[in-house]
């Protein structure tokens, strides 16, 4: 079924977009986390990736070409889809669209907003953000505000992300207090020159976005790119004002690297990421660089529980966050759509054990056994591609290209930051960047674009000591291995018991892309790898 791609709104003002360059051409294959094509917005020029597979069927806006938010962007679909009565309909669409909003503009302009003050309305910072949650304000009403400087942190579906100004001036009204909850483009705040009566402009902007709140409830959104310069977002970084600085070559390399921009540091103006710094980056010197503001980051004081007087009935009630209530939705439908069952085998680690000692004894070099099932798991994948699969209604996709999703626990429940190009990366490497984002996942800096694009999932709960459990599938993968704690017991090696290591790996399928046996190879191969990790060296 063919899916329809709009022009996204990629910042809090942007009405209008121009194509500066499409990256991709019709009849192209299209994979999710592709990037499609570079947007100039009123403020930046950014790219902007596909959250959908399949052939690029249509191009709605050409490159130079300018078209307002919603148009018509591109149709990717089926090989040879007929997409005319498509096109049709989304042109008549379009026509009703433009219609309507030249009514809105002109009673807009009959209450034209005073000199100098700005509306700064919720953004959409991830492309299935519907609303957003205000973590924090790190300005109060009255205070000065200048360019760059982080306004608040937004909790989206995915993430808790900073929100910074690209205006300057005074917060005259906060919209959403500490802890509420608003529908994208509802009014957040309005920034203008002090003193500015703004009570009208709050009451006529709530009345006239009410309507418009609800048509977009209504209407299907359009993928947006989680680049996340695109929407106010400052990123990680060592750059003094939090924000990534990288050209657009630099993040098309980095994305086929499978490198996190935020372990790059740049030698362009300004500190900006520009491709020679990403082609002789070295990941092994960036993790002994973030370990330190990592652990500072994630270290946390334990909440204080209420007293509760014994023989009393207490309750207490805690607002669900943006995350939980994804958590909660995404995993029931993958419990109810997706037929799982569960293949479970036991690994022989004493040979990973010895290995791993020996690699560590290296200078400058931590792998963990979480990092071996990582390489074990990629190479395994590239055997058995099926496992590395998804399911759509018409087709089944079958990935050759390997991004590992590792579950990482947080304080409000679970994320899953990607590990791109798994199997092109060393263990070091893949040590590297799982303590980089895990540690910044607990620190709510992880970015959603880090979040994306997973074809295989690891939940690892070793650490914790447990020996076996199932873990549900995270959609839109078709399988997800869980990984137990090393155990210590007596074994049978050679006709003899002796004492050895044994660990307990569960994989999870859904039977309509994984058939038993497939299932079952994968696991034998898996095996291989680890009980003689000297395989994955070569």
């Amino acid at each position: 079924m063919a899916i329809v791609i709009k022009m996204p709104r990629l910042s809090d003002t942007m009405t209008e977009g121009t194509v500066a360059s499409w990256l991709k051409k019709v009849g192209d294959k299209i994979n999710e986390g592709d990037i499609l094509a570079e947007i100039e917005t009123d403020k930046a020029t950014m790219e902007f990736e596909s959250f959908d597979a399949g052939t690029l069927l249509h191009i709605g806006v050409n490159e130079g070409d300018t078209a307002v938010v919603d148009s018509l962007l591109a149709i990717i679909g089926e090989e040879g889809e007929d997409i005319s009565g498509l096109i049709k309909s989304v042109v008549e669409v379009k026509t009703e669209t433009a219609e309507t909003q030249k009514e809105e503009e002109k009673s807009e302009t009959n209450s034209e907003l005073p000199e100098g003050v700005i509306v700064v309305t919720m953004p959409r910072l991830s492309d299935t953000m519907t609303e957003g949650t205000v973590a924090t304000w790190l300005k109060k009403v009255g205070d000065k505000i200048s360019e760059g400087d982080i306004l608040a942190e937004i909790e989206t579906d995915k993430a808790t992300m900073e929100f910074e100004s690209f205006n300057a001036g005074t917060l005259l009204y906060i919209g959403v207090e500490e802890g509420g909850t608003a529908p994208v483009d509802t009014i957040l705040a309005i920034l203008g020159p002090e003193g500015t009566d703004v009570s009208g402009i709050v009451a006529s902007y709530k009345s006239g976005s009410s309507n418009k709140a609800e048509e977009t409830k209504k209407e299907s959104s359009a993928p947006v790119a989680v680049e996340t310069t695109t929407n106010n977002v400052a990123q990680e970084t060592s750059n003094s004002n939090g924000r990534i600085l990288a050209s657009p070559l630099a993040k098309k390399i980095a994305q086929e690297k499978g490198i996190n921009l935020n372990n790059v540091k740049g030698s362009g103006e300004n500190g900006r990421i520009v491709k020679s710094d990403v082609e002789n980056f070295t990941p092994v010197a960036a993790a002994v660089q973030t370990q330190t503001p990592v652990a500072q980051a994630t270290s946390s004081v334990a909440a204080v529980k209420p007293f509760v007087p014994a023989g009393e009935v207490y309750q207490e009630e805690i607002k669900n966050s943006q995350m939980r209530k994804v958590i909660a939705k995404r995993l029931a439908e993958s419990k109810f759509t997706a037929p799982h069952y569960y293949l479970t085998i036991e690994l022989d680690m004493d040979n990973a054990i010895a290995s791993r000692a020996t690699i560590n004894n290296l200078p400058d070099t931590k792998v963990s056994f979480n990092d071996m099932v990582v390489k074990a798991s990629a190479m395994a994948l590239k055997k058995h591609p099926q496992v590395n699969s998804q399911w759509k209604d018409e087709v089944m996709i079958l990935n050759h290209h390997v991004n590992i999703g590792v579950a990482v626990a947080v304080e409000d429940g679970l994320v899953v930051p990607v590990l791109k190009f798994t199997d092109q990366m060393s263990l070091t490497q893949i040590g590297a960047s799982v303590r980089d984002m895990a540690g910044r996942s607990k620190a709510k800096k992880i970015q959603p674009a880090e979040m994306e694009g997973s074809t295989f999932t690891i939940s690892n709960l070793g650490m914790f000591g447990i020996q076996t459990f199932t873990s549900i599938i995270n959609q839109p993968n078709s399988a997800i291995l869980s990984v137990g704690a090393i155990v210590e017991k007596p074994v049978v090696k050679n006709g003899q018991i002796v004492v050895g290591n044994t660990m307990i790996v569960t994989l999870a399928c859904d039977h309509r892309t994984v058939d038993g046996a497939t299932g079952a190879q994968f696991l034998q191969t898996f095996k291989s790898f680890m009980e003689n990790p000297v395989t994955m060296l070569a």
